[in-house]
């Protein structure tokens, strides 16, 4: 079936199965920029500097495009500010434990997320998940303990941080279909950037200084470290990481307001070979076999989900059962309505 000829409901499957992959692809590079430059910067400096550089972005040349300011219009602005602390926190905790840890490590940890979306999608959205579906989570899982590797030593507390960034990603997403009924994918963008460049901005005034830093590990010193000036030869990656961000937040918005979330999460899993071949290309970082065992587990299971639905379920597309589910755009009608 191509993409001309599938059904509208289809082609919102389609498109936002495609929103998903592509997001995670900017994630990827947003992240091993952030690794990059982490000996180096603040964190919350190169947040805060991003998220600048995205909101230009957006107001240059997406806004404009879709209602202008009013996109900035909102009546749910606490629900808003709910769900850009998750997904400030999660990023906060997430670049933390990714300045200690190698990539495909912190990527798969951080991957409990996709099973966590599955979970939640049940008691918070009311959404349908079949036995094989939670089979398949519960393989997931295993391939994360695989990577842990619980008794064999390896533990560092650093671990915890992509684990909690995971949790705050799942519930930034659980609020993002609730906000979807109402809300388009730029304003809900939007909301993000600005919640990302107040906390920074605060997080700035109080640590910014260097008084507070420490060197007593590589994710306290990223955290505390007093801010500087960026060099000359950072400013092209500084703008990479702005422009990357925006896209990927726009892309994986768009794919949770019109897809299951249960559906859209295995294909975040993209992320996955990609911190592999980042991690080997640009920091040197080889996994060793059980990290391999543990990806083949994680990446298998989602796709073993998506495989599933499609066969179980060929004529009627698992998209998501609220107003504002862009059923209205595929049949011509207004796409933020």
């Amino acid at each position: 079936m191509t993409y001309a000829s599938a059904t509208p409901d289809r082609r919102i499957l389609l498109l936002g199965i495609a929103s998903a992959m592509g997001a995670s692809c900017f994630f990827s590079i947003n992240d091993t920029s952030v690794k990059f430059l982490s000996g180096g910067y603040a964190l919350h400096q190169i947040v805060l500097i991003r998220s600048l550089i995205g909101m230009t972005v957006l107001s240059l040349f997406v806004v404009p495009s879709h209602g202008g300011f009013s996109a900035f219009r909102t009546r749910r602005l606490g629900m808003h500010l709910l769900r850009g602390s998750f997904v400030v926190t999660s990023n906060l905790c997430f670049f933390l434990g990714l300045a200690v840890m190698p990539m495909a490590e912190a990527v798969a940890l951080f991957f409990i997320a996709p099973l966590l979306i599955t979970a939640l999608s049940v008691p918070m959205l009311g959404e349908k998940v079949g036995p094989r579906r939670w089979a398949a989570v519960g393989v997931g899982l295993l391939g994360v303990i695989v990577m842990l590797r619980p008794g064999a030593g390896i533990f560092h507390p650093a671990m915890l941080l992509p684990l909690f960034a995971a949790f705050c990603y799942a519930m930034l997403h659980m609020l993002t279909r609730r906000l979807g009924t109402t809300e388009s994918a730029v304003t809900l963008t939007v909301y993000i950037q600005l919640t990302f460049i107040g906390i920074c901005a605060i997080s700035g005034l109080i640590l910014g200084g260097g008084v507070f830093a420490s060197e007593a590990n590589a994710s306290l010193a990223f955290l505390t470290r007093a801010w500087e000036w960026p060099d000359i030869a950072d400013m092209p990656i500084l703008g990479l990481i702005g422009c990357a961000s925006v896209m990927g937040a726009l892309l994986i918005t768009h794919a949770y307001r019109s897809c299951e979330a249960a559906v859209v999460a295995p294909f975040e899993y993209v992320s996955m070979p990609l911190a592999i071949v980042f991690g080997v290309v640009v920091f040197g970082e080889w996994p060793d076999p059980a990290a391999w065992g543990g990806i083949a587990l994680i990446c298998g299971a989602g796709l073993y989900t998506v495989l599933r639905e499609t066969r179980a379920h060929p004529d009627t597309p698992p998209l998501a059962s609220v107003p504002g589910n862009l059923r209205s755009t595929a049949l011509g009608g207004d796409p933020e309505a």
